[in-house]
């Protein structure tokens, strides 16, 4: 995988480096503690287990749910937990996450622009 982006890619591009720095951390210490570091089966279910902690929170937010401490301050967390694992999983799939995501965006915003444009006439 490059690190080759458009101008527009720079925040995820520079999101992705922290992300793969923080896992290299990880990495020592799964090496240190297991003897190994997690196969993607296990990063994959990391994920889904913070995504799901995100609506909890989002719950707390708008108060039918109740958390101990900071909810904004754990959304916030868990927001940006989400993101790294999205970084750390599309390393280990080989998927260029801000170039893919420049393309999805454009696609969709494209597809979009049309039905909007096709409404107002």
């Amino acid at each position: 995988m490059t690190d080759d982006t458009g101008p527009a890619d720079d925040g995820l591009a520079d999101a992705r480096s922290r992300a793969r720095e923080v896992r290299a951390l990880y990495e020592q210490l799964e090496g240190r503690l297991l003897g190994r570091t997690w196969a993607l089966p296990e990063l994959a279910l990391g994920f889904p287990h913070d995504a799901a902690y995100v609506g909890r929170l989002v719950l707390a937010a708008e108060r039918p749910w109740d958390i101990d401490g900071d909810t904004d301050a754990e959304l916030r967390h868990k927001l940006a937990e989400c993101l790294w694992w999205l970084f750390v999983l599309a390393d280990r799939l080989d998927v260029d996450l801000p170039e893919a995501y420049g393309a999805t965006m454009e696609r969709i915003g494209g597809g979009l622009r049309r039905a909007v444009a096709e409404g107002a006439g």
